[in-house]
């Protein structure tokens, strides 16, 4: 994966780590006939595995009790005052898989990658959730073509960077022209506005 060499310059890198590669590449090299059927099984499995964990945790409730608040404070925290979903203690900074496994131990025997995985999803959640937001609205932006004449001059609005950037580089799409270096969201927006006014100045002679 090239972005390994230059992790600053990938996109969505919340979204490209090491843990979770074998999640985002193990079905489409399947597809693609590179991953053998017994592997593919071993992977299927341990999809199954995390999001039932998942959701087992999200229904568990911890009662304030004196072994939950001794594992708390065992952690570095700080003691309940009220009853709260497994799934959310784990998500305080202090608190990892292990110490809720202690309070609600799984009926299956998991692996130790299936609890990495169910202690990262759990607790980054929000922001893995905005990053999954962030690409969908990536991916409308580049479903927004931009013509190949576009007279960017005509633009009102535009920085002077911005413009002169985007008749050097002359993205294919709004997804594009917000990853050329020198635009900025506000470009972007004054871009996208005046390309859905469908009122397009073009150049001629280029």
């Amino acid at each position: 994966e090239p972005y390994r060499l230059l992790t600053s310059r990938a996109e969505f890198r919340l979204m490209l780590r090491h843990d979770n590669a074998d999640l985002r590449l193990t079905e489409i090299g399947y597809n693609i006939g590179v991953i053998p059927e017994e592997r593919y099984k071993r992977f299927k499995e341990k999809q199954r595995q995390i999001e039932e964990e998942k959701t087992r945790l999200d229904g568990v409730i911890l009662k304030v009790t004196e072994e939950v608040q001794a594992v708390i404070e065992e952690a570095g925290g700080s003691k309940l005052k009220d009853a709260v979903r497994a799934t959310d203690l784990l998500k305080r900074p202090e608190m990892k898989y292990a110490h809720i496994e202690r309070l609600t131990p799984s009926d299956a025997n998991l692996p130790e990658d299936v609890k990495e995985q169910v202690e990262i999803q759990i607790k980054y959640s929000g922001y893995i959730k905005k990053a999954l937001e962030q690409i969908d609205r990536m991916k409308k932006m580049d479903s927004k073509k931009i013509p190949d004449d576009i007279d960017y001059d005509a633009i009102n609005g535009l920085a002077t960077e911005a413009r002169d950037r985007l008749k050097q580089v002359r993205p294919l799409s709004v997804g594009q022209a917000s990853r050329v270096s020198g635009v900025n969201p506000a470009d972007v927006s004054i871009l996208l506005v005046y390309i859905e006014q469908g009122k397009i100045a073009r150049v001629s002679g280029e």
